[in-house]
Order: structure tokens, then C-alpha cells, then sequence
């Protein structure tokens, strides 16, 4: 299977573990034997309920949580925003059949790291894994032109008040286009680690959740006029 080099993990790594959260447990398996088929990731759970799905995945830690957006016991979104809450250092994405653009706000809003239609191809969605896993923002293709429509009709933003530094700044422009830590880290000459301490550092100045809500701010800023 070929992806994009960027977005390659060498084998010499360990492998991306992922969760799945899925109340459909075929769809779950087939999943599991997409993702899995490279030997670069690996399902390390899975659960076919949001009940005490938020306390597995804290307790085991993945890299990645793929989660159904709607569940028959509740709401996976409502497990996103737990997750992110209690282990921001888990990249969540929401993978649904709906093209709901209100589910997709909330999602944003919960803190996901990426949403993606189940109508997703194979190759995509191993692509899509790697690339949150990198530090990625993913939002289904298919979706963008309605996101950047909803962002830009939304209110202009208010300067910013959070005492941001230069660098800082950098760094939010570069999220809204779509950057990684470590495409960042080539673009600014710094570490990637560096990077990755000043995104979190910039994230809870803002009083952001995730690295997608980040990249939208980025955007309305491009995108409106700042009100000063």
C-alpha cells in the first residue's frame, strides 16, 4: 500500500496504536485489517460502547482514537471531548456515515483531531491515521468547502489577548495551513520537540482544545479583518 512519503512511519519505529470505538463490530474488524495491513499500526482496543470506553482509552494511552461519531449508547463525540480533556496527548477522530455539518462543529468543538466519512477509501484512511498521528489536523476533503464557508460568516475575531509570542504567532499561521510538528519544525529551523511544547504552550493561551480549532482560528484570522 503507498502513501505520500511525509506521511510514512519507517518500520524502525514503533508502531501508531490506535483505538477503535465502533458499535458495529464488523465494521470494526474491517477496520482493524485495513489499518493494520502495513505492520506500521496497531489496534491496541476496541469496544463496541461508549460505556467505559473514555476510561479504557486513559488507560491505555494510544496514539490515535478513531471513534463513531453516533453511537446506540450515547455519543462519540461526547467520548472526544472526555478523552481530550483527560489525555490531550491522545489524537481522537470522529469517523461517522453522516455528512452532518453540525456534528462536524461539535466535533471541532470537542477537540478532535480529525472527522472523517466512513466513505473514506482504504489507502485515505491509513493515510489519515498517520498523519494525526504526526500531529495532522484531518478533515474529510468532501467537507472543507463547507468549513471554510462556516468560517468565514462567522463573527471577525477579536485581536489577540493572549499575550502570543512571535514565534508563537508562526506557528498558529502555520497550523492554518495544515502543517505537522515536524513540517514545522524544517519551515522554522527549530526541533520538532520545541515545536511541539510551543503548539501545547500556544494551545492553552488561546484556551484551545486541539490543533484543528487552532488551524480554524488561523484561518478566520486570514480570512476577516481583526477587530482591535
Amino acid at each position: 500500500m503507498s502513501e505520500p512519503a511525509t506521511a510514512r512511519h519507517p518500520q524502525s519505529r514503533r508502531p501508531i496504536t490506535v483505538y477503535l470505538l465502533d458499535d458495529h463490530e464488523l465494521v470494526r474488524r474491517g477496520i482493524r485489517d485495513v489499518i493494520e495491513a502495513d505492520g506500521d499500526i496497531r489496534v491496541v482496543g476496541e469496544s463496541g460502547s461508549a460505556v467505559g470506553a473514555v476510561d479504557r482509552i486513559v488507560a491505555l494511552r494510544p496514539d490515535v482514537a478513531l471513534l463513531d461519531g453516533r453511537l446506540l449508547d450515547g455519543a462519540g463525540i461526547e467520548v472526544c471531548r472526555q478523552v481530550t480533556t483527560r489525555v490531550p496527548t491522545v489524537a481522537t477522530v470522529v469517523l461517522t456515515s453522516y455528512d452532518d455539518e453540525e456534528q462536524l462543529f461539535a466535533a471541532i468543538l470537542a477537540g478532535a483531531n480529525g472527522y472523517l466519512l466512513k466513505q473514506i477509501g482504504a489507502v485515505a484512511l491509513v493515510d489519515a491515521v498517520r498523519r494525526v498521528a504526526s500531529g495532522q489536523s484531518m478533515l474529510d476533503p468532501a467537507l472543507m468547502p463547507r468549513v471554510l464557508e462556516r468560517i468565514r460568516a462567522g463573527d471577525p475575531p477579536a485581536a489577540p489577548s493572549a499575550g502570543l509570542t512571535a514565534t508563537e504567532e508562526r506557528l498558529l499561521t502555520l497550523l492554518g495551513d495544515g502543517l505537522s510538528n515536524r513540517q514545522m519544525a524544517l519551515r522554522t529551523g527549530l526541533a520538532e520537540k520545541t515545536v511541539k511544547n510551543y503548539v501545547s504552550i500556544m494551545l492553552g493561551k488561546l484556551g484551545l482544545e486541539s490543533r484543528t480549532q487552532a488551524a480554524i482560528l488561523a484561518i478566520r484570522r486570514r480570512s476577516s479583518p481583526i477587530v482591535r
